[in-house]
């Protein structure tokens, strides 16, 4: 028995190998829980009740109203300024109703009154300047053209966007990732087992051949 249990007992690189595996198993598992909570399942939320559809410009415009953002110029120069208000409402393929035009949905949580937020410069009127040029093309070189927006009818019935940020390609490395890690230990893990478990066997057939 005792011959048995000293034949079982693990190398020091073995052990170093198991321990690898099942560090890359947790950190698999731990992975997915993590994403799945807070990043995963707010986005399949985000997504569920909505769709694409072909929208077209109805109106472009400039609101009296300013807004602040928060410019940086370096690492212990922050400050604040000012952009305008750009609104740029379509009609969907979906619904007759006009529909206010956001960037993506980061813009539309950050600012769901306009339609564009410039990168934010220290002069209110770069800043200007930037969200004009936004609107002439908007206005110019859009026009009447149908192009591919998306909506989110439980969401935002109101809304549509122009881009998602949580698109198929980001949710499947959410998942991909931690699942190929996970695989990776279990593997790790397997691997060691078999090849100690071959040495095992290889050793007790050799003993019984000299006996």
């Amino acid at each position: 028995m005792a011959r048995s249990r000293a034949a079982y007992e693990y190398t020091e690189a073995e052990d170093k190998s198991m321990r690898l595996g099942f560090l890359l198993i947790a950190a698999g598992l731990l992975s997915l829980l993590g994403l799945g909570c807070c990043w995963l399942r707010p986005a399949l939320q985000e997504r569920g009740g909505g769709g694409s559809a072909n929208c077209t410009v109805l109106a472009v415009r400039q609101l009296g109203e300013r807004f602040a953002c928060t410019f940086s110029c370096g690492a212990a120069c922050r400050g604040t300024a000012r952009y305008p208000c750009l609104q740029v409402l379509v009609r969907t393929s979906r619904s007759s109703a006009p529909a206010l035009l956001h960037e993506d949905e980061r813009q539309l949580r950050t600012n769901p009154k306009c339609s564009y937020i410039p990168p934010c410069a220290r002069d209110d009127q770069e800043n200007s300047e930037n969200v004009t040029y936004k609107q002439k093309y908007w206005k110019e070189k859009v026009g009447s053209q149908p192009f591919t927006c998306y909506f989110n009818q439980h969401l935002r019935p109101d809304d549509v966007m122009l881009k998602r940020t949580h698109d198929e390609t980001v949710l499947l490395h959410c998942f991909l990732w931690p699942v190929v890690t996970f695989l990776v230990g279990v593997l790790i893990v397997v691997l060691t087992i078999c090849t100690k478990s071959l040495a095992v066997r290889a050793e007790a057939i050799k003993k019984k051949k000299h006996l």
